[in-house]
C-alpha cells in the first residue's frame, strides 16, 4: 500500500474519516468497497500540475475539502464555506452586500488580492464569469451558484498558477470538482432556521446512477438539488446590539433613523408623515410657523425630537435566494485505455435584495442624474429647477412657495433587485494512451445568463409632474390612495439581461522520458484556445438617468490562444525538482510569457522542505478596454468651492455639499497593459510522529502594472462636472438655510478613467496543524489547526508606499471589506463508532479601521471610509474605541449518526454561542445604509444562532 504522506495524514485528521487517496481518485459511490491489499497506488493530478503522481504532496500548498469536510462544516452552500477559508481575505465578495455591482454573487479573494486575480475551476476546466463584474471591474466565478451535493471536492492551491492556467491565477486557485461517475441512489433533505427570526433553509437532492465502469464499461447519473433560503431582516435582529441601530446619537454621531433630523440634514428631511416647510422664513427650521404638517400623528416638537421617524422593516442582512440544479454526466469505456466523459448542467440561482431605502421626495429628490449610454459621453439629464409648491398645490396653505418633503406611499418594496441567474455547461473528456504517452483533451462551453428586475425606482421628473398636476387622475396624492397608473408613471419596474460567453478546447498529452536516480523524469505539454464574450447592456432606465445615475455596463470579446509544458524530475530519492511554463496570445494586446519553478527535498524521514518562484499576469478585460463605464462612489468629500472648510453651517455654504459621496464615473482604457506578478513560496513540513505532522508555508507576492480607477490611486487629483447653478439652501450661519443661488452648481460628477499604476505587495505564513489520537474503545480524537498571518500588504504608487496589513485598506477595492493579519479555523473532531461529533471555531483577528491609501489617517476620521455620515457634523465625535474594529469568533457544531449502512442523521449549530458582530464604521459592504458591521468577516455574527436538522439515505 502507498504509505501516507504528511498531506495526505493532515487531511485526514483534519478534515474526515474517509482516505484522502479514495475521496480523490474513486468515483463516488452510495456504497463503496475498500480496495485489495495488494493495489497498486493510483495515480491522479493535483491541481497545479499537469503531471500525475502517486504522492500528493507537491512543491506547492494545496488544500483539499472533500464532500465529507463540506458536510461535517454545517453549511448548505459551498459559497459559506470557502468565505471561511483562512488564505480567503480583503476582496472577497458576500452576498449580504446589498449594494454590490455583482448583484446577487459570491466570490473567492485568495491572498486578499480580490477576485480578479483567484482562478476558479470547475473540474479543472474554466467557467464562463459571472457577467455582472466585482466593482464593475474584475471578473469571477459565481461560487454561490455552485451546487454543494454535487461536489467530489474542492482543492484550493495556495500558490501563482499561470504557467499552467494562464491569465488571472494569479493568488492561486479553487478548482471544484464535481461527481464523475455515481452508482446507487441517495436521497439527502436538510433544514434549518436561526434563533432569531428569518434565514428558514431547505434543501434537498437526489442523485441516482446505473453501470459500473469496470464491469459494464460505462456510468451514467444525474444529481438534482435544490434549495431555498428565506431572507432575513434587519429589523428582526433589533435590539441585540448597537450595530442594528441607526441612531448614532448615543455613540458620539447623529441620529440616522430615517426621517430623524441632525445636523448634517440641516434639519430638513422626509419623516413618516408629509410636510411643507417655508425656507427663508424666521427662524429657520426652528420656528413651528415654517411648518405644516399633513395628518396629525407628527407636529414640530415631536419631529425635532426625532419621533417622527420611519421604521426600517426592508433592509436585509441575507437575501432570499432559492437554487435548483441539474447535474448530468456520462462515461464511457471505449476499451482498456480511452475513457470518454461528457457533463452537462445547468445551475439556476435566483435572490432579492432590497435596499430598504424608503423612496422620498425633498430638495435633494430633484438633482440632475447623470446619464451613462453606451458610445455617448456622460450627460446630466433630468435637472429639474426650484422645487417650492404654489399655495394650494398639494395642500399648501402657506401664502408663499414652501418645500414638499416626505416619503412617496404606495410604491414598494423599495429599491429591490431580483436577480436571476442561469449557468449552462457542456463539456467533454477524452483520455486514453497512444505507447507510452498519456493524452487528455477536452472541450466545453458555458454560459452565464444573469437577469435583472428592478422595483421602486423614482422617476423624478414623473413625479414632480404629478405633484403639480390638475387635480384628477393624474395628480399623485402625497398622502396615498393613489391609483395603479399614477404609481406605474412615477415607479416603472423595469428589467436588464446581460451575458457572459466561454468556450474552450485544450489538449495535452506526457510521458516518464527516462529513469533518474530518485525516480521517473516526467513531461507534460499540451495547447489550448479560450473565447470569452460578454455583453452586458445597461438597464435602459438608468441608462438614461430616468431614474437613477447610469448602470454599469460592458460589451467586448476576448480570444486567448497558448501552449504550455511541464518537467518534473525526481533528481535524487529525495529530491524532486519541477518546472512549468506557458505562452499566451490575446488578440486584445498581445502576448504573455510566465515560467514556474518548484522543489521538494525531504532530508529526513520527518522533515520535508517545499519552494516554489512563478511568474504571473493577469490580461485586461472587456470592463477595462473594452466597451464599458459605470457609475461608483466612495469616500465623503467637501466641495471645494460650495464647502471649503467642511462645516455645512458656516454662513454661505451649501450644506448638502458638505461631507457628501460624489458619482465617479469610470472610464475604459485601450492601451492598459497586462497586470504582471512575481511570486514564491518556502514550506516545512513535519511529520515528528505517526499521527502528529504540521506544515509551515511562507508566500510572497508582488503585482505590478495593477489596473485600478485613477481616483482609487493616491495622489489623484479630480476634475468636477458640475450641475448648472439652481436655487437651493443655503446655510445662514444661525442654523438655518436661505434660499440663494451659490456661485457655482453642485457637483455631478467625477470622471475616473482605468491606468495601470503601482503595485501591491503582500507576504505572509500559514500554519496547519493536525494530530489524531486513538482513545481505544472510546473512539479517536482529531484536532486541526489553520492559521494565516499576513506580514504585510503594501500598496505602492508612485513614491509613495503605504502598509495596509491590518488596516481597513484599500477601502475603494471590492466592497471595503477590511484587511485582518490573521485569520484562524480550528477543527476537533471525535468518531466513536456510528458517531462523528465536529467543532470548527473561525477566528478573524480585530484590524484598525484606517486607510492610509486613501489619506484616512485619523482615528476621528474612520467613519468617512464609508461614506456613510455617522459623524458628519462639528459636534459629532467618534469614539475612539471604533478606530479598531473587535476580534470576531465563532463556534459551529455538527453530529452526524450512521443509522445502518444506509441512513445518517445529522444535526448543526452554526454560531454556537450567538456571537454578535462588532461595529466597523469604516465598512460600506454590508445590509442597509448606517448599519455599522462588516457583512464579508462578521456576517455570522449578523446571522446568529442558527440550528438545522438533516438525512440522507442511500440505496
Amino acid at each position: 500500500m502507498l504509505r501516507k504522506t504528511t498531506l495526505v495524514r493532515a487531511l485526514t485528521v483534519a478534515f474526515g474519516t474517509s482516505a484522502l487517496t479514495a475521496a480523490m481518485v474513486q468515483p463516488a459511490m452510495a456504497q463503496a468497497n475498500p480496495p485489495a491489499a495488494d493495489a497498486t497506488p493510483t495515480r491522479v493530478v493535483v491541481t497545479g500540475s499537469l503531471i500525475s503522481r502517486a504522492d500528493k504532496e507537491t512543491p506547492s500548498p494545496v488544500q483539499v475539502l472533500n464532500s465529507d469536510d463540506l458536510i461535517k462544516s454545517g453549511y448548505t452552500s459551498v459559497a459559506e464555506v470557502l468565505s471561511n477559508l483562512t488564505a480567503n481575505g480583503q476582496g472577497a465578495l458576500s452576498n449580504g452586500f446589498a449594494g454590490a455591482f455583482a448583484n446577487g454573487g459570491s466570490g473567492v479573494s485568495l491572498r486578499g488580492l480580490t477576485v480578479g486575480l483567484t482562478l476558479v475551476l470547475i473540474d479543472g476546466h474554466r467557467m464562463a464569469p459571472y457577467p455582472l463584474s466585482d466593482d464593475g471591474q474584475r471578473s469571477f466565478v459565481d461560487v454561490s451558484a455552485i451546487p454543494f451535493d454535487a461536489i467530489e471536492r474542492v482543492e484550493v492551491l495556495k500558490d501563482g498558477a499561470s504557467s499552467v492556467y494562464g491569465s488571472d491565477a494569479i493568488s492561486g486557485v479553487v478548482n471544484i470538482i464535481l461527481k464523475k461517475s455515481f452508482n446507487g441512489t441517495s436521497i439527502k433533505a436538510d433544514a434549518g432556521k436561526s434563533q432569531h427570526g428569518g434565514g428558514r433553509t431547505y434543501k434537498v437532492a437526489l442523485t441516482t446512477g446505473i453501470g459500473d465502469l469496470q464491469a459494464d464499461g460505462y456510468n451514467a447519473f444525474i444529481s438534482l438539488e435544490h434549495r431555498e433560503s428565506d431572507r432575513i431582516r434587519m429589523i428582526q435582529r433589533k435590539g441585540r446590539g448597537d450595530w442594528t441601530s441607526n441612531d448614532w446619537s448615543n455613540r458620539g454621531g447623529l441620529n440616522f433613523e430615517r426621517g430623524a433630523p441632525n445636523d448634517f440634514n440641516s434639519r430638513l428631511t422626509a419623516g413618516r408623515t408629509p410636510f411643507f416647510y417655508r425656507p427663508g422664513g424666521t427662524g429657520g427650521v426652528n420656528n413651528p410657523a415654517n411648518f405644516q404638517f399633513l395628518a396629525p400623528d407628527c407636529n414640530h416638537a415631536l419631529y425635532m425630537a426625532g419621533g417622527c421617524t420611519i421604521p426600517d422593516t426592508e433592509s436585509n442582512i441575507q437575501p432570499d435566494s432559492e437554487n435548483t440544479n441539474i447535474l448530468a454526466g456520462f462515461t464511457k469505456t471505449l476499451n482498456q485505455d480511452w475513457t470518454l466523459s461528457v457533463k452537462a448542467s445547468r445551475f439556476q440561482r435566483n435572490s432579492s435584495n432590497n435596499r430598504g431605502l424608503p423612496l422620498t421626495f425633498s430638495a435633494a429628490s430633484f438633482n440632475g442624474f447623470t446619464a451613462l449610454i453606451p458610445g455617448q459621453p456622460p450627460q446630466i439629464v433630468n435637472r429639474i429647477g426650484p422645487t417650492l409648491l404654489a399655495p394650494g398645490v398639494q395642500g399648501n396653505n402657506f401664502t408663499a412657495p414652501a418645500r414638499l418633503y416626505g416619503t412617496i406611499p404606495g410604491i414598494a418594496p423599495a429599491q429591490s433587485t431580483d436577480s436571476k441567474s442561469v449557468a449552462s455547461r457542456l463539456v467533454a473528456d477524452l483520455d486514453g494512451t497512444i505507447g507510452a504517452w498519456t493524452v487528455k483533451a477536452a472541450a466545453g462551453v458555458s454560459r452565464v445568463k444573469a437577469t435583472i428586475n428592478y422595483n421602486g425606482y423614482v422617476d423624478r421628473v414623473a413625479l414632480w409632474n404629478a405633484l403639480n398636476a390638475p387635480a384628477g387622475v393624474d395628480r399623485f396624492n402625497v398622502l396615498g390612495g393613489n391609483s395603479a397608473a399614477v404609481l406605474a408613471k412615477i415607479a416603472p419596474s423595469f428589467s436588464n439581461e446581460s451575458t457572459s460567453d466561454l468556450s474552450f478546447v485544450e489538449a495535452n498529452f506526457g510521458r516518464e522520458l527516462m529513469q533518474l536516480p530518485g525516480g521517473p523524469l516526467s513531461l507534460a505539454a499540451g495547447v489550448s484556445y479560450i473565447k470569452k464574450k460578454l455583453n452586458a447592456p445597461p438597464a435602459d432606465l438608468l441608462s438614461r438617468g430616468v431614474v437613477g445615475n447610469g448602470s454599469a455596463y460592458a460589451a467586448g470579446k476576448e480570444t486567448n490562444t497558448a501552449a504550455y509544458a511541464e518537467l518534473s524530475a525526481a533528481v535524487l530519492k529525495n529530491l524532486e525538482l519541477n518546472a512549468s511554463a506557458r505562452y499566451d496570445h490575446f488578440d486584445t494586446y498581445g502576448n504573455s510569457f510566465t515560467p514556474k519553478v518548484g522543489f521538494k527535498f525531504k532530508p529526513h524521514e520527518m522533515v520535508s522542505l517545499r519552494g516554489t518562484f512563478s511568474k504571473g499576469f493577469r490580461a485586461p478585460s472587456a470592463t477595462e478596454n473594452g466597451t464599458a463605464s459605470s457609475a461608483f462612489a466612495f469616500n465623503s468629500i467637501d466641495d471645494p468651492i460650495l464647502c471649503a472648510n467642511g462645516d455645512n453651517q458656516t454662513k454661505g455654504n451649501v450644506p448638502s455639499a458638505c461631507g457628501f459621496t460624489p458619482t465617479y464615473i469610470q472610464l475604459t482604457n485601450k492601451d492598459l497593459a497586462p497586470e504582471k506578478s512575481k511570486s514564491y513560496t518556502l514550506g516545512l513540513i513535519l511529520e515528528p510522529a505517526k499521527n502528529l505532522s504540521a506544515t509551515l508555508d511562507y508566500y510572497h507576492i508582488k503585482v505590478t502594472g495593477q489596473i485600478n480607477t485613477a481616483a482609487g490611486v493616491p495622489g489623484f487629483v479630480p476634475t468636477y462636472f458640475r450641475n448648472v447653478p439652481v436655487a437651493t439652501d443655503i446655510a445662514d450661519g444661525n442654523g438655518g438655510t436661505v434660499v440663494g443661488v451659490p456661485p457655482v452648481g453642485t457637483i455631478a460628477y467625477i470622471t475616473s478613467p482605468f491606468v495601470n499604476a503601482g503595485s501591491t505587495e503582500t507576504s505572509g505564513v500559514e500554519v496547519d496543524l493536525s494530530y489524531k489520537h486513538k482513545l481505544g474503545d472510546l473512539g479517536t480524537a482529531k484536532v486541526g489547526l489553520t492559521v494565516n498571518h499576513m506580514i504585510n500588504y503594501k500598496l505602492t504608487s508612485g513614491d509613495k508606499t503605504v502598509e495596509l496589513a491590518g488596516t481597513h485598506g484599500p477601502s475603494a477595492i471590492s466592497g471595503n471589506t477590511g484587511n485582518p493579519r490573521n485569520r484562524a479555523q480550528l477543527t476537533l473532531g471525535w468518531d466513536r463508532g456510528p458517531l462523528t461529533v465536529t467543532g470548527t471555531a473561525n477566528w478573524v483577528s480585530s484590524y484598525s479601521g484606517l486607510d492610509p491609501a486613501a489619506g484616512i489617517t485619523d482615528c476621528a476620521h474612520a467613519w468617512e471610509l464609508s461614506s456613510r455620515s455617522y459623524y458628519s457634523s462639528s459636534n459629532a465625535k467618534q469614539p475612539l474605541e471604533y478606530c479598531k474594529i473587535k476580534s470576531f469568533a465563532t463556534v459551529d457544531m455538527n453530529v452526524l449518526y450512521r443509522l445502518n449502512k444506509n441512513l445518517t442523521l445529522k444535526a448543526s449549530i452554526l454560531n454556537l454561542f450567538d456571537k454578535r458582530p462588532p461595529i466597523d464604521v469604516a465598512t460600506y459592504g454590508n445590509a442597509g445604509n448606517n448599519y455599522g458591521y462588516n457583512a464579508t468577516l462578521h456576517q455570522s455574527g449578523a446571522v446568529g444562532r442558527f440550528f438545522s436538522l438533516g438525512a440522507s439515505y442511500n440505496f
